[in-house]
């Protein structure tokens, strides 16, 4: 096909989407024929493909004319500045969504999460290969995901990007200096990127979502400053806000603390979205009481981590609790539950919070979280062990709190390599070594038949998961998990 008819056929495409006009059509031809260095064009009929067939046709064209490299990189670049082209510029975006949002908060969203793929900004084609399932455990059904729509870095770029001058600008991948950034090696490319300007406890953020969509409408909501995470009485102020804002949505926190935070601790965020986790579903297993909060329903939850559950249709009171409850973890140390809150002057306590309606009530889940490390536990002894890293070696963050396993890529490739493997007995190759132990325990656990042999592993990986969240637990669910983790309630309640 010709590289006119792909042109065409973008061309259709945004009209078809909405991102521009019938008028703006010879328009267009000439800004993507310009920014392609082509000067020439004949009329061509579009076709209706998919949207990763056109760019995959023009990008072809561009690599044989040493327009851009072909690498996933290279190719990123150039296909983000196209689709910026008919991107429809920040003014007319926010203008769209507050109309709506004043008329319907989901229906806001709805448009915005819409756009927001239109554009290519969330790459619809790249996230429907992350491989999901569910796996059934005494906690729930946990959500597990491969992550596949992330591009790898290329090897090339990487090496190209270490020659390349410093810069600053953008500071990070969350600041609102990325809307319109034409991107470089070391940075992605967001001339199709828009953000939506919202106010909490009386400060100026903003809303987006993510481009790799870990789950449905999965956003972030950051600081208009770049400025670190921080865990305190403004951000349970703030998590209220935007579900009071956007009540279909949940919104949470990272802790802020190195380990069991998230991948960014140098600008405040949260994320959120529209999706029901395990943790959420999860019931009250012990009821407990705050004095002087006797109108705050409390509870502890159950799930593999220590999480206390306030419900209240009050979100003053249910602020103000909170907050001592964190400032009392913050402080608090009890050497026979191995739990420090600062060892030579470094603090070691903090909390995941997230937030959520449920119908008139907020609810508050605070995750107790502490990142301590020992000789025998170097990543951190909340932190998934040793013996679990052949699956999951990276910080337990908010998404995999509340029930979610984002694994890494390579898992793909190595649970097909062990499949065959275990059906055949050929030889575990080197980089799969570190699976041996954990497939030998299941070779005598299960008979392996051809059909059995992958949806087996799946559930395994899920039983992985559990465990990696029951190291995360501060508190662990035995009798004496139990009873410390009251104690702690009762030095709340002692202060009070």
């Amino acid at each position: 096909m010709s590289i006119n008819m792909y042109i065409s056929s973008l061309v259709q495409y945004g009209i078809s989407r909405g991102l521009i006009e019938e008028c703006d059509r010879t328009y267009m031809i000439n800004q993507l024929l310009q920014h392609l260095n082509l000067d020439s064009y004949e009329d061509t009929a579009p076709q209706a493909l998919p949207l990763d067939e056109i760019l995959g046709g023009i990008l072809d064209n561009a690599v044989t004319r040493g327009l851009c490299s072909d690498s996933s990189t290279g190719r990123d670049l150039l296909d983000t500045l196209l689709m910026g082209l008919m991107t429809p510029p920040p003014r007319e975006v926010r203008r769209r969504f507050e109309l709506l949002r004043l008329q319907n908060p989901q229906a806001a969203t709805d448009w915005f999460y819409r756009f927001s793929q239109d554009t290519d900004y969330i790459r619809r084609y790249r996230i429907q290969k992350d491989i999901r399932w569910l796996v059934s455990t005494e906690y729930g059904k946990l959500d597990l995901t491969i992550n596949l729509s992330k591009p790898e870095k290329d090897p090339k770029a990487i090496a190209a990007a270490r020659n390349m001058p410093k810069s600053a600008y953008p500071l990070c991948q969350l600041c609102t200096e990325n809307e319109g950034y034409a991107g470089r090696l070391n940075h992605p490319a967001r001339q199709n990127h828009r953000i939506i300007p919202i106010e909490l406890n009386g400060e100026e953020w903003y809303f987006q979502y993510s481009p790799y969509v870990y789950y449905n409408e999965h956003c972030i909501v950051f600081n208009s400053e770049h400025t670190p995470m921080k865990i305190d009485r403004s951000t349970i102020v703030k998590l209220l806000d935007f579900v009071t804002l956007f009540p279909h949505y949940f919104i949470g926190s990272n802790a802020d603390l190195p380990i069991v935070g998230g991948s960014i601790l140098s600008h405040e965020h949260f994320q959120g979205g529209r999706h029901s986790f395990a943790m959420a579903k999860a019931p009250i297993e012990q009821e407990i009481q705050f004095k002087g909060f006797e109108d705050v329903r409390a509870g502890i939850v159950k799930w593999p981590m220590s999480v206390i559950r306030l419900t209240s249709a009050d979100r003053v009171r249910l602020t103000d609790l909170a907050e001592r409850i964190l400032t009392a973890w913050r402080s608090h140390t009890d050497e026979t539950a191995f739990i420090y809150a600062e060892t030579n002057s470094e603090p070691h306590n903090t909390i995941t919070p997230i937030a959520r309606r449920n119908g008139a009530d907020y609810e508050l889940d605070l995750v107790l979280r502490n990142n301590i490390t020992t000789d025998e536990h170097p990543l951190g002894v909340f932190h998934p062990h040793a013996e679990l890293h052949h699956i999951k070696k990276e910080n337990i963050g908010l998404i995999e709190v509340m029930g979610l396993a984002v694994l890494p890529g390579r898992l793909k490739d190595e649970l097909n390599r062990l499949e065959k493997h275990i059906l055949t007995g050929c030889r575990l190759d080197e980089d799969l070594e570190k699976h041996a132990a954990w497939v030998e325990r299941l070779k005598s656990k299960y008979v392996f038949t051809d059909e059995n042999t992958s949806s087996i592993l799946r559930i395994e990986v899920g039983k992985v998961y559990q465990e990696v969240l029951e190291h995360a637990g501060v508190y662990k669910r035995t009798k004496e998990g139990m009873s410390a983790f009251l104690r702690f309630i009762n030095t709340i309640n002692q202060e009070g």
